[in-house]
């Protein structure tokens, strides 16, 4: 008899917050992927008037508020090509409870579960307390997912794939005929696509797209969440959006491990999601703007990045030891194989942090690459 589960053993400390654990106090923060802005002032005030009056004392429904998930309801039904009734809605401690609901609902012990590499580090992680059997699958020259690559590694064995655009850690966008193509795949195949659709509205050149706009069955899951679009990490408010079969398979879960989201965070996410959007506008033209600003530098080094068309996330090749090199001199940034053995060669940077450390931290990266090139 052991102390701990099997599963459990399996799973290691996010190499991230191992880069971090090393940082120094006064290290440039260039890891870490959370947007540098205040929650908007209307999500806020929400919360606080909840807290105030009492509404926000209480466990809510299971699924989340009425006016909550009507809110999401209409979110769908204002940014998306797709509808879901606010009864197929589920309001989830983040994205990352979300993303741990779908795959404990719909894999079984052993069953494969197919995902990009380098990837978000919870796809292998949350496979693996799940049960499952993680299958990544290498991505293309650009840093996009492959749909052929997903479809030839799909085996009887396969009970979802997981899909991410804008993505962690590439900032890539999947094309429409991508998604298109991931539908296809879902329904043809009667496999489950979770689509992780976290950062959808970080988006600068084409734009955002979902696998379920575009399939014939149920077998599309969205995951999503306020934390990168509103600025609202801490608050911990995301969503899954399903058939009502699916909702009721993962309603199951979400019953014993969380009972419901924070009230005061669903009366912050209601008004963020309703009131102006703005502030997204802003947030993500300074993004935009760091990107560029990384992109030139990294070209300066001569180190090749595939442009980044989302998220706040770039990810350049990089010679050897220069992720350590980086490091040393006071900059975090994440090395590629923390996303999985084929990022090895990479380097992950957010730039969701001011221009003026992204300048600092250039000056150090230029230092670096010049040290490992000696």
């Amino acid at each position: 008899m052991t102390d701990f589960s099997d599963r459990v053993e399996q799973v290691s400390i996010s190499g991230i917050r191992e880069v971090f654990e090393a940082a120094g106090e006064d290290a440039i923060n260039l890891g870490i992927g959370q947007p540098d802005f205040p929650t908007p002032e209307h999500a806020r005030q929400a919360a606080v008037e909840a807290i105030e009056d009492g509404q926000a004392d209480a466990y809510t429904s299971n699924k989340g508020t009425l006016d909550l998930r009507e809110a999401i309801s209409a979110k769908h039904d204002r940014d998306n090509d797709f509808s879901v009734p606010p009864e197929n809605l589920i309001a989830t401690a983040g994205g990352s409870e979300a993303l741990h609901l779908a795959l404990e609902a719909h894999v079984d012990l052993a069953e494969e579960v197919v995902y990009p590499d380098p990837g978000f580090v919870s796809y292998e992680a949350l496979t693996r307390i799940a049960g499952g059997d993680p299958k990544p699958v290498a991505l293309r020259e650009d840093l996009t997912l492959d749909p052929a690559a997903v479809e030839e590694a799909i085996t009887d064995e396969t009970a979802a794939f997981i899909v991410n655009s804008p993505a962690n850690p590439t900032g890539a966008v999947q094309s429409e005929e991508d998604m298109k193509e991931f539908a296809r795949i879902a329904d043809e195949h009667d496999v489950l696509c979770i689509s992780d659709e976290v950062y959808e509205h970080i988006v600068f050149e084409g734009d955002h797209h979902s696998p379920m706009s575009y399939a014939e069955s149920d077998n599309v899951v969205v995951v999503n969440a306020c934390s990168k679009t509103y600025s609202m990490t801490g608050w911990r408010l995301g969503w899954v959006a399903a058939s009502e079969r699916r909702i009721e398979r993962m309603l199951r879960v979400h019953q014993y491990v969380q009972a419901c989201a924070s009230a005061p965070a669903q009366f912050a996410a209601e008004a963020a999601l309703s009131g102006p959007q703005d502030c997204v506008d802003e947030m993500v033209a300074a993004f935009e703007e760091r990107r560029d600003v990384l992109l030139d530098g990294f070209a300066d080094m001569g180190l090749d990045c595939p442009t980044p068309q989302g998220a706040f996330y770039a990810m350049p090749k990089v010679p050897e030891g220069w992720t350590d090199e980086v490091l040393d001199r006071g900059v975090v940034v994440v090395p590629g194989e923390a996303f999985g053995d084929h990022g090895e060669g990479y380097a992950r940077i957010s730039y969701a942090t001011d221009m003026e450390q992204i300048e600092k931290a250039l000056d150090v990266m230029r230092e670096a690459t010049n040290a490992v090139r000696q």
